[in-house]
């Protein structure tokens, strides 16, 4: 039936539209808010990782920087893997492992992240650092003593307090070699800013350790200076000076800082001083290390999501959810409106017999059409069931009225019960019983219940039984009876082309008995009928031909309803109850099979039976 419907129309079509639809605008909107959440969390994600991948090689240079080894640096990477996540893994140049977070030794990256060296290092998280290529905390020979440290703390102080009183205000910066520098607001306290008073000279003064460090840094520059064929200047050309801006003394080489610019000796002089001060500071940091950060042991890669992020998600969710429940609200109403029509026309008594109009060609429309046919349909059993009990009233009235009536003048002795008067009466009981009979039958078949007793049954013999039984009344009415078995309807010797049937053998004769039956009672006097019966692939074909009055064309979707007769006067001249070709049609579709009729007024009838066939017994050959 769903092949007449436009596709477009077809409800199955309409939902999976919507469903596409819904889905569409759900995949778009979660790509959408995927990519812009994603992105925002790969950025911060990527912004903190720099961070911390930062803030590891910061803190693994200053261990290098104030330890000559790296002996003790296992805890320390211990202790940054387990505050970031990472695995940090430290290795020589050849990458013998010197300190490993991961518990297994599984495989380094093919890489390093960074290269660990303190005497020449790029980073920029240490201030002075980009400077001199040299980690500030690097200081070597030039730390100071306790006792050093404690002096200049004394001096700092007195300075700080000397420049309040004269509307000053400091703070005390230690450098890492443990020297105090007087600094203002700025950052910076230039010795313009110092007042006179304060100016005393002590506290920028040189300590013993660094004069001795600055003696062993300017003979390591000479020497250099004689590799390069450079004039040696005076003694003393190398100076320190002092600042707030950085946190390690600033060389002076013949009076200018060092630091990069053109200085009395050039870039040479500049380039020794450097290696000098590289040379001076090796012996006390930890060897050259190569970085390796990873993903830890346990900790996986996420993104902590912002709660703007998360207001994004909620909003857009919201949005899918109201867009899908209008979408969905909006065609389930229009599905629902026909199906509701469906259910109150349903729900209407049943004498109302209520149609339901058909607006859509969709399976909605279908529904509604079927819903009528079934309505039209009901009307139909409806009459046909007050007909029948009409039926089986009349059928029933007329015997037992006439036997009532002759029983009451028998019994108020108006007429003899004589021989002819019980063989009367007696054939009005077996017409009463075969009508019972009939209707058990029919009832018994409705309920599904009817017995059947199946063998293997010869066609042949089946038909030949049927004539036989009923041959003497086809004679006595001038009729003619014979049978045919062959492929063309014709007879056919016994043998392995015989046709089989699995069926119940009396109530086939039972069948065949009331279409030949009726045959005789519409067949005028010299008339045939003639029974067949031939093998078509997978059943046997069962043919009663007669050449009676026939069956109108108009009448001929009634000829199997009960109590149907041609006469319309339902006169039983003719005999029978109206059952007979019911019983037939009930009896060959216990079988599994079918059976029609076609008609013509003048040329008779022909019913067909097909029923499914069979092999024949083992014994069937044997027994022929």
């Amino acid at each position: 039936m769903s092949s007449g419907i436009p596709l477009r129309k077809r409800l199955l079509v309409r939902l999976m539209i919507t469903s596409v639809l819904i889905a569409l605008c759900s995949v778009a909107a979660t790509a959408w808010l995927a990519v812009q959440t994603t992105t925002r969390a790969i950025q911060e994600e990527q912004g903190q990782v720099l961070a911390d991948d930062t803030d590891i090689l910061r803190q693994l240079s200053g261990y290098a920087a104030t330890h000559p080894s790296w002996a003790g640096v296992q805890d320390t990477v211990r202790r940054l893997s387990a505050a970031t996540g990472r695995r940090i893994a430290l290795t020589t140049a050849d990458r013998t492992p010197i300190a490993d977070s991961a518990k297994s030794r599984t495989a380094l990256p093919p890489g390093a992240a960074a290269t660990v060296d303190p005497l020449h290092t790029d980073t920029y998280s240490e201030p002075g650092a980009q400077l001199s290529g040299v980690d500030p905390r690097a200081v070597g020979p030039y730390r100071l003593t306790p006792l050093e440290r404690a002096r200049l703390g004394k001096l700092a102080t007195l300075r700080q307090k000397c420049a309040a009183r004269n509307g000053v205000d400091t703070t005390i910066t230690w450098t890492p070699s443990g020297r105090p520098v007087l600094s203002d607001e700025n950052g910076i306290l230039p010795n313009s800013t110092v007042p006179e008073v304060c100016a005393d000279g002590q506290l920028n003064t040189l300590t013993q350790t660094e004069e001795k460090a600055l003696v062993g840094l300017t003979s390591l520059a000479e020497a250099c200076l004689r590799r390069k064929d450079v004039a040696l200047p005076a003694k003393g050309f190398i100076s320190l000076e002092f600042s707030s801006q950085a946190p390690q003394p600033q060389f002076a080489l013949g009076g200018k800082a060092v630091g990069g610019r053109p200085t009395a000796f050039g870039a040479k002089g500049s380039e020794c001083v450097a290696d000098a001060r590289r040379e001076q500071l090796d012996p006390d940091v930890a060897p050259v290390a190569e970085l390796f950060l990873g993903t830890g042991d346990s900790a996986l890669p996420h993104f902590d999501m912002s709660n703007a992020n998360k207001a994004k998600i909620v909003g857009v969710t919201g949005l899918v959810l109201a867009l899908t429940v209008a979408v969905t609200a909006l065609v389930a109403t229009r599905l629902v409106r026909p199906l509701r029509a469906l259910t109150q026309a349903a729900q209407q008594p049943l004498e109302r017999h209520v149609r339901v109009p058909v607006t859509t060609r969709d399976e909605t429309g279908i529904l509604a059409l079927a819903f009528n046919e079934l309505t039209e349909r009901r009307e139909r059993m409806e009459v046909q069931r007050k007909a029948m009990v009409s039926d089986i009233a009349h059928e029933l009235r007329t015997p037992l009225t006439n036997i009532r009536g002759w029983l009451e003048v028998t019994r108020d002795g108006i007429v003899d019960p004589d021989p002819e008067l019980l063989a009367s009466l007696h054939e009005e009981a077996v017409l009463l019983q075969r009508v019972i009979d009939d209707l058990q039958d029919l009832a018994a078949a409705d309920a599904g219940t009817l017995a059947l007793h199946r063998e293997a049954v010869r066609a042949d013999e089946l038909l030949e039984q049927v004539a036989a039984a009923h041959r003497v009344g086809a004679e006595a009415a001038g009729i003619g009876l014979r049978t045919g078995t062959g492929t063309d309807g014709t007879s056919a010797p016994t043998g392995s082309g015989t046709a089989w049937i699995d069926a119940d053998p009396v109530r086939m004769r039972q069948a065949l008995g009331n279409l030949v039956s009726n045959a005789i009672r519409h067949t005028p006097d010299g008339g045939t009928i003639t029974l067949s019966a031939r093998k078509e692939e997978d059943h046997v074909v069962i043919e009663v031909a007669d050449t009676g009055s026939g069956i109108a064309a108009e009448d001929l979707p009634s000829v199997f309803d009960r109590f149907w007769r041609a006469e319309k006067s339902r006169s039983r001249r003719t005999g029978g109850s109206g059952l007979g070709l019911s019983i037939v049609r009930q009896l060959v579709a216990a079988h599994s099979g079918t059976v029609a009729v076609a008609s013509e007024l003048g040329a008779g009838s022909l019913f067909t039976l097909r029923l499914p066939a069979t092999d024949p017994p083992v014994d069937a050959d044997e027994a022929r």
